[in-house]
């Protein structure tokens, strides 16, 4: 008795199951998208606090002068990025919770705008944040003989020191926050595909 293996006869294509794999890659963006969000909220405080509490106090001939962050608006433009990124990074971290506690979950494009703009809008601020800060940080580390701006580095070594760890932990926060702004505009684009999206797990 002869089968359709005895003959070469192919047995058909094999189904595939394309909304399993499409809710695995849900599934894996969505943790992806709440690991980042929890690195930019503790990153971000670090950053907030490393900078904002840095003080160094150093005499000069009988007169005490103290270094803090406040006298660099770099700086204190870092520390109000930071803190801005990390209170809405808790905000969109909290909605990314519920909604994976509460399952399957309707993704309206206005809300998918509102989570693409909120993540360009801060994307672009931290970025500003740490260039400018670092502009300034390298100011103080290697003066301006052209201007005569002296080293003050020399003088607040600690102060600087402890600046630089929390410009490189800005760096990651506005790196971070430049990938979450990549993967929200993939989640907006992608309901005016050619397969819209009605319900997704989000």
């Amino acid at each position: 008795m002869s089968t359709y293996l005895d003959v070469g006869i192919s047995p058909g294509p094999i189904p595939v199951n394309h909304s399993t794999n499409v809710k695995v890659f849900d599934s894996r963006t969505k943790i992806t998208e709440l690991v980042l969000r929890c690195v930019i909220l503790g990153l971000g405080v670090l950053s907030a606090v490393l900078v904002g509490t840095d003080s160094q106090v150093k005499e000069f001939f009988s007169i005490q002068k103290e270094a803090k962050f406040t006298d660099m608006k770099s700086l204190v433009f870092l520390v109000a990025a930071n803190v801005l990124a990390a209170g809405y990074s808790s905000i969109q971290g909290l909605r990314c919770i519920i909604s994976m506690v509460r399952g399957r979950a309707l993704f309206s494009k206005p809300l998918a705008w509102a989570i693409f703009s909120g993540d360009q809008v801060m994307a672009y601020v931290t970025m500003a944040a740490v260039a400018a800060a670092g502009q300034s940080g390298m100011l103080a580390k290697v003066g301006q003989p052209e201007l005569q701006w002296m080293k003050i580095c020399n003088m607040y070594g600690k102060f600087c020191n402890q600046v630089g760890q929390g410009i490189a932990t800005a760096f990651l926060v506005s790196l971070s926050m430049v990938m979450l702004s990549c993967i929200s505009a993939f989640s907006l684009f992608r309901l005016y595909g050619g397969n819209k999206m009605k319900n997704v797990d989000w």
